[in-house]
Formats: structure tokens, C-alpha cells, sequence
């Protein structure tokens, strides 16, 4: 991928991310939100990792917000009320960005391999089975839980949509 179009992707996807932060409809954020992890898709397109490209797309882009969308329709969220602006509040927020980012530029300024391009991957190389036998071998357990934990919350969504009926 050429160097411009990254860079057009990770822009499209931090203002998307912002959008999603910043919008006061529920709806339009959980869908800026959409708009913002299919750019991250294309950014791990672009790193030649196709799986987790493809997954990020079908389980967070499709999946997980699907459900969000189901939640807000379900609780008929509105649109939250605007609230006056705190001069502290704003600037405790501009000087915690400030160190963020003084961090942020340390760290850079000081990672030497940050400057190496990135190792070709072999070819032939399946990463699809590889990420599979990981999965199921080394992270067996966490598997297993998170597996639960998608159980547990695909039943209380139900429990929370079911009407009490008179």
C-alpha cells in the first residue's frame, strides 16, 4: 500500500473515532464508530494480515456493533442534552493531552527499530491455521471464558428485551 493512502486510512479512521466520541446521537456515534473500525480493517490490510483484517470486519464492524444498534434501538436512547463547558475541566483535559503527547514523542524519539521496515512474511505462510492452533493450544482458557462472557451477555440482552407482560 502506498504511503499517502495509509495515511488517508488512519486519518479517516482517528476523525471517524472522534466522530464517535464526540456526536450526541447514540445512533450516529455507534455508526461513526462502524465507519472507524473498517478503516482500521484496511489498515491491517495494508500490514498483509488479512485474518485479523477480515475479523475485525465480520466480529466488531458486523457482529458487536449490530448489537450495540440492537441495544440503543432497544432503550430508545436520545440524544444527550448539551451541559455547559468547565474552563477546569478543559484544561485539566489540554494538559493531560499535552503530557500524552510529550510522552508519546519521548517514546518515539527513542524506539531505534521504529525506523526499520517491517520484515516481508514468508509465503505460503497460513496464518489463518497458525492464529487457530494459538487459539486453541496455548489460549485455551481465555477462549473458553470469552466464549462464557458472550453467553452471559446474549442472555442478558434478552432478559432486558423481554416485556413485562400484565
Amino acid at each position: 500500500m502506498p504511503l499517502y493512502l495509509f495515511w488517508i486510512f488512519a486519518a479517516l479512521m482517528l476523525v471517524f473515532g472522534a466522530a464517535a466520541v464526540l456526536n450526541r446521537n447514540p445512533v450516529a456515534s455507534a455508526l461513526s464508530l462502524v465507519v472507524s473500525l473498517l478503516n482500521l480493517a484496511v489498515l491491517f490490510f495494508s500490514l498483509d494480515a488479512y485474518f485479523i483484517g477480515v475479523i475485525q470486519i465480520l466480529v466488531y464492524a458486523g457482529a458487536v456493533m449490530v448489537l450495540f444498534l440492537f441495544i440503543i434501538m432497544l432503550l430508545d436512547l436520545k440524544a444527550e442534552q448539551r451541559r455547559r463547558i468547565s474552563l477546569p475541566v478543559v484544561l485539566g483535559g489540554a494538559a493531560i493531552l499535552a503530557a500524552f503527547v510529550a510522552q508519546l514523542v519521548t517514546v518515539l524519539h527513542r524506539f531505534p527499530a521504529g525506523d526499520k521496515p517491517f520484515p516481508a512474511l514468508t509465503p505460503g505462510l497460513n496464518d489463518a491455521h497458525n492464529i487457530g492452533m494459538m487459539l486453541f493450544s496455548n489460549y485455551n482458557l481465555p477462549f473458553q471464558v470469552i466464549g462464557v462472557l458472550i453467553l452471559v451477555a446474549s442472555i442478558g440482552v434478552v432478559v432486558l428485551s423481554k416485556r413485562e407482560l400484565n
